[in-house]
């Protein structure tokens, strides 16, 4: 139900730390006591796949990791605080894409517009303004046009200022989709978990960002043959039972029926009791 009717494309924006030591990881340290890369990932959340990754030292900033990234004219991306940078989104914008992102409780919006809201629903307000006109260092502020602020309390009781640039939808439908930003940390878990990339055979930079792209390659072929079937719906149970039965030639949809006994070859010796 959050699926806009034109099918649109939701990109969700994030990045995951991964911890190294050991020989080969000096390209990966950035003090004598921290030493670690980082996994930069554009999620489709309604195909429910990764579309773009790069591995960088993990003292690279997201938003310097962010900026080098392909564009989608159109989409909808999606980010958390990591990616406060009025310039690019100043360049997301003028790429036709929507952004849902917070705001920082330090930036001010000049309010030109006052939206009805319900006063029984989780929005607090609906307000349409202006950023400020200038950015660090005096620089003007390219993110010039009106944009939007909806204040959203959450079950913890901690207040949002979620921040967009579409100015018609619904403020529960912009809300709704800055929520779907856990399935890419959710995506994050299982594959540090499944696909075991919490450790990594070598430390090199190249033996890192192997591992990580077999783990990426191995998750999207995981949901193909996963969408194969229907009988077994839990991703991480299709991944045992795949991992469970590698070295068996067994069709995908049959893997919870109990495996037969091989076919009988004449010319196979046998063992007589």
């Amino acid at each position: 139900g959050l699926k806009r009717a034109v099918g649109e494309a939701v990109h969700l924006i994030d990045s995951s730390s991964l911890r190294l030591s050991g020989a080969g990881s000096d390209w990966a340290r950035f003090s004598d006591q921290a030493c670690g890369a980082k996994v930069h990932v554009v999620y489709d959340a309604n195909a429910e796949r990764p579309i773009y990754a790069a591995v960088t030292p993990a003292n690279v900033n997201d938003i310097t990791a962010a900026k080098v990234m392909p564009i989608e004219a159109g989409a909808t991306y999606v980010f958390d605080l990591g990616y406060y940078d009025f310039g690019w989104w100043a360049k997301l914008n003028a790429a036709g894409c929507r952004i849902v992102t917070r705001l920082k409780s330090h930036t001010k919006l000049a309010v030109t517009e006052e939206k009805a809201v319900s006063p029984d629903g989780i929005i607090l307000s609906d307000r349409v303004g202006l950023l400020p006109q200038r950015m660090a260092k005096s620089r003007r502020n390219p993110m010039s046009g009106p944009v939007r602020e909806i204040c959203v309390q959450i079950e913890t009781g901690k207040i949002l200022r979620i921040f967009s640039n579409d100015l018609d939808s619904p403020a529960e439908e912009i809300a709704a989709l800055y929520k779907r930003r856990w399935a890419i940390e959710l995506f994050f878990r299982w594959v540090k978990q499944t696909l075991k990339i919490r450790h990594f055979l070598g430390n090199s930079e190249n033996a890192v960002r192997i591992q990580i792209a077999a783990a990426l390659i191995a998750y999207l072929l995981l949901q193909m043959a996963k969408a194969d079937q229907t009988t077994i719906t839990s991703p991480l149970a299709f991944a045992r039972l795949v991992r469970a039965n590698l070295m068996h030639r067994r069709r995908i949809d049959r893997l919870l029926q109990p495996a037969g006994s091989p076919p009988h070859s004449p010319h196979q010796m046998s063992l007589q009791w």
